[in-house]
């Protein structure tokens, strides 16, 4: 397992690489105006993103399994053999120096005993008893985080880090599960509260992957879902946080900091659900306690749920 820094790859490779990923969809720009014209022989490229940043525009990750033949295609052609047989963060450098970044998840089956390389992830409730549908499966792998790469963006306002369970703060390498789609649906609430006049520099990420081991402390009534969708890595608990101040910010503008602040905040998930149907999933809202102030908790398990 490795990490491995951005790279500056020709944006020619990266086009015909990505074109191989994405089933030739982000062939070379100007390829197919010219009709006849192969993709590898059109001079000067450009880096086509358009395919991979989602529905928001904003993603800059894609996740690669070894079940994935196109993705580790991808992976063998911008970073060489290595890459595609070990798993990893890689980065690639467009054309312009933006980055985006292909990481290969390290299989499920390396967990265990409950654990990948002494960081400590418990048992998913499928490995406890019959997952009850498809989206209770286990993940298919993990993002391998380091010190040196939990700085990565996995989108415009998004790092590696944002989502990584809060405990065993001393243990690296750690292991995250995400979804590329929570993510994306993120970038659109951000981009919607825009719409409304609500500039977002920072949506603070409370709670973002929990390892089942972690999630388990919490379960109780009034507590955490034994099946919480936190432990899929397709739900995050967020508050805009321009301010940086640790708390949710007046974003209805009445001079406080409350519970309807978080009411306008879900409102806009359910507008940005409304849009992209694709992006269903859980929205429930929190007061502020003794610990925390107001925050909404996003999902994408794929059917609405409300609380």
């Amino acid at each position: 397992m490795s990490h491995r820094s951005a790279l500056a790859i020709p944006a020619g490779s990266i086009a015909l690489a990505l074109a191989l990923v994405l089933g030739g969809s982000a062939a070379p720009v100007g390829a197919r105006e010219r009709g006849s014209t192969p993709a590898d022989s059109v001079a000067e490229p450009v880096f086509d993103r358009d395919t991979l940043a989602g529905r928001s525009g904003k993603l800059w990750i894609r996740l690669v399994t070894s079940e994935h033949p196109s993705g580790l295609r991808t992976l063998t052609r911008l970073f060489g053999d290595s890459a595609a047989r070990t798993p990893g963060v890689y980065t690639a450098l467009d054309g312009r120096a933006r980055p985006f970044t292909f990481a290969h998840l390290v299989p499920f089956s390396a967990k265990e005993r409950g654990q990948i390389r002494g960081y400590r992830l418990g048992a998913w409730p499928s490995e406890l008893r019959r997952a009850v549908a498809s989206r209770y499966a286990n993940p298919p792998g993990f993002i391998e985080v380091t010190r040196d790469n939990q700085e990565t963006r996995v989108s415009e306002h998004f790092r590696l880090k944002d989502f990584l369970t809060k405990d065993q703060h001393a243990t690296w390498p750690k292991y995250l599960a995400l979804r590329e789609p929570l993510v994306d649906k993120l970038e659109l609430v951000i981009a919607a509260l825009g719409e409304r006049g609500i500039a977002v520099s920072r949506m603070a990420v409370m709670s973002g992957f929990r390892t089942p081991q972690y999630n388990q402390r919490g379960v109780g009534a009034g507590g955490r879902a034994p099946d919480s969708r936190h432990q899929y890595g397709d739900a995050a608990d967020v508050y805009v946080d321009n301010d940086g101040d640790g708390r949710m910010d007046d974003l209805n503008r009445d001079g406080r900091v409350s519970i309807a602040d978080a009411r306008l905040l879900a409102a806009v998930v359910d507008q940005v659900e409304q849009r992209h149907g694709d992006l269903t999933g859980g929205v429930g809202i929190y007061a502020a306690n003794s610990v925390h102030g107001p925050f909404v908790h996003v999902d994408v398990r794929g059917t609405r749920a409300r609380w």
